[in-house]
C-alpha cells in the first residue's frame, strides 16, 4: 500500500463578532447574489437573528425567498423536499439560519440544483455511489445560531437515510460555505440541554480529530481529486483541535448553566468554529460513527428543549453516549495523542502510563457528561441489549469517519463498545 504524502487544510472564510449578522447583506451582494434562498430553522422565522438578516438582504437590494420547512436531524426526505424548492426558484445564491441541521439542507439544496442527479449520486459509499462533486456551486453563507457543529466551516452535510433508519451523509470541499458570519448574540435564545449538547459536539469534534489516524498512515488515493475531505490528524488540524479542547474545557459548563453568561456562550461559537477548521481536514473517528445509528434507529426518546413533534436524540447527545467506550477501545492505539487530549481539557496526566491513556480521557468525558445531567447511557434513551446488532449494522456503514480510527474495529467489537454504553456511570 502507498502512503499518503499530503494533506489539504480547506476552510470557509469566517465573519466572528457581536453584531456581524447585520453585514449579511453586503457580504452576499459582494459574491454577486442577486436572488438569494434563506434556508431557516422553523423555530427562529419570527427570531431577531432572521429579522436583522432579511433587514439587512432588503437593504442591499438582494430577493430573499424564505424557506422554513427544515427538520431538526434531517432526512433524506426532508433534503429532497429543499431541493425541489431550491430547483424551481432558480436562485443564484443561498443563506442558511440555524444549527447545523439547517446549514446542511441548504449544502444539500445548493449541491442538487447546481449539479442535479439521482439522490444517491453524492451521497458517501457505500450506502451511495459517492461520485465527486463536479464543480463549484452557488454562493453559500451560513449563519450558525447553536455552538456545536461547525458547519459553517465544513464540507459534509448529514442526514438519515430514511429506509435505512441510520444516519449517513455528503461530503466533499465544493459544499463548504462561501462564508460563515459567527455572531455569539445568536445562541443568546438556546436551551439549556441544547447549550450543553452542541457544546459536547465541540468536545468530540476536538477530541476524535486530535486522535484520528496521522494521515500519513491512510493509503494515498489514486488521483488528487480523490483525497477525501477527512484526511487523518496533521499537525496543523491538531492546532485548530487542541484550542477549541481548551476552550471548551474552561467554558461549555458556564455556558450551559448560565444563558447570561455571553462571555461563555461567545467563547463556546468561537470554539465550535475552530474545532470545525480542524476536523474539517482531519476528520472524526468511532464516537461520530457510532452516533449515526443511535440517532437514527431512536424509539420514543425525545430531549427537552428540542423539537417534541417526532422522536429525536441530539446529535451531540448521540455522540457522547457512545464515546466513552470509544476512547477506551482507541486509545493504546496512539497512547501519546489520548493524553494530550485528557491534558488538554484538565486532565492531570503525569504519572500516567500509555496503556492508560485511552481509560484516562474516558474517565473525564464521563465526568463532563454526568455534571452537564445527561442521560446515563443507551439504555436511558430507550435501547436495550437486543438492540445491539442493529446498531452495529448501522456503524458499519460508516466508513467515510470509522477508518480513520487509529485501531481498526470489527463488527464484535462495536458490539462490545455499545453493550459498554449502555449504562456510563
Amino acid at each position: 500500500m502507498e502512503r499518503e504524502t499530503v494533506f489539504t487544510i480547506d476552510a470557509s472564510n469566517i465573519k466572528f463578532g457581536l453584531g456581524a449578522t447585520r453585514e449579511v447583506g453586503y457580504d452576499l451582494k459582494a459574491l454577486g447574489v442577486r436572488r438569494v434562498m434563506v434556508v431557516i430553522d422553523p423555530n427562529l422565522t419570527e427570531s431577531e437573528t432572521a429579522t436583522i438578516a432579511l433587514d439587512a438582504l432588503k437593504a442591499e437590494g438582494i430577493e430573499a425567498v424564505v424557506y422554513d420547512q427544515v427538520r431538526v436531524e434531517p432526512t433524506d426526505v426532508s433534503f429532497k423536499a429543499a431541493i425541489a424548492f431550491a430547483t424551481e426558484g432558480k436562485f443564484d445564491g443561498y443563506l442558511a439560519i440555524g444549527g447545523g441541521s439547517t446549514i446542511d439542507t441548504a449544502k444539500a439544496a445548493d449541491l442538487y440544483a447546481t449539479y442535479p442527479a439521482d439522490f444517491l449520486e453524492y451521497v458517501n459509499a457505500p450506502v451511495g455511489k459517492g461520485t465527486p462533486v463536479p464543480g463549484p456551486l452557488a454562493p453559500l453563507v451560513a449563519i450558525p445560531t447553536t455552538a456545536g457543529t461547525g458547519s459553517e466551516t465544513t464540507g459534509v452535510a448529514i442526514f438519515d437515510l430514511s429506509e435505512m433508519h441510520a444516519k449517513t451523509g455528503i461530503s466533499h470541499r465544493a459544499l463548504r460555505p462561501r462564508l460563515g458570519i459567527v455572531d455569539p448574540h445568536n445562541t443568546r435564545t438556546l436551551p439549556r440541554v441544547a447549550v450543553a449538547c452542541t457544546g459536547l459536539d465541540v468536545f468530540c469534534h476536538a477530541l476524535e480529530s486530535l486522535t484520528a489516524l496521522p494521515f500519513d498512515q491512510r493509503e494515498a488515493p489514486t488521483h488528487p481529486g480523490l483525497r477525501p475531505a477527512y484526511q487523518g490528524a496533521n499537525p496543523i488540524s491538531s492546532m485548530w483541535a487542541v484550542k477549541a479542547a481548551e476552550i471548551g474545557a474552561k467554558y461549555l459548563v458556564r455556558a450551559t448553566e448560565d444563558p447570561e453568561d455571553l462571555e461563555a456562550r461567545t467563547q463556546m461559537i468561537l470554539a465550535s468554529t475552530i474545532a470545525g477548521v480542524g476536523f474539517g481536514s482531519a476528520g472524526v473517528t468511532l464516537p461520530h460513527g457510532m452516533s449515526y445509528p443511535i440517532s437514527g434507529l431512536v424509539k420514543d426518546y425525545r430531549a427537552e428543549g428540542y423539537p417534541q413533534d417526532h422522536p429525536l436524540i441530539p446529535h451531540g447527545m448521540a455522540v457522547s453516549l457512545g464515546a466513552p467506550a470509544a476512547f477506551r477501545f482507541m486509545g493504546p492505539a496512539n497512547p501519546e495523542a489520548f493524553l494530550l487530549a485528557a491534558k488538554t481539557i484538565g486532565v492531570d496526566t503525569r504519572d500516567t502510563g500509555p496503556d492508560d491513556a485511552g481509560e484516562l480521557l474516558a474517565q473525564a468525558y464521563t465526568q463532563l457528561l454526568k455534571r452537564l445531567g445527561l442521560p446515563n447511557g443507551l439504555r436511558a434513551v430507550g435501547y436495550t441489549e437486543a438492540d445491539v446488532d442493529a446498531l452495529v449494522e448501522g456503524v458499519l456503514l460508516q466508513h467515510r469517519v470509522t477508518k480513520l480510527s487509529p485501531r481498526p474495529a470489527t463488527a464484535e467489537d462495536f458490539r462490545q463498545m455499545f453493550l459498554a454504553s449502555m449504562t456510563l456511570w
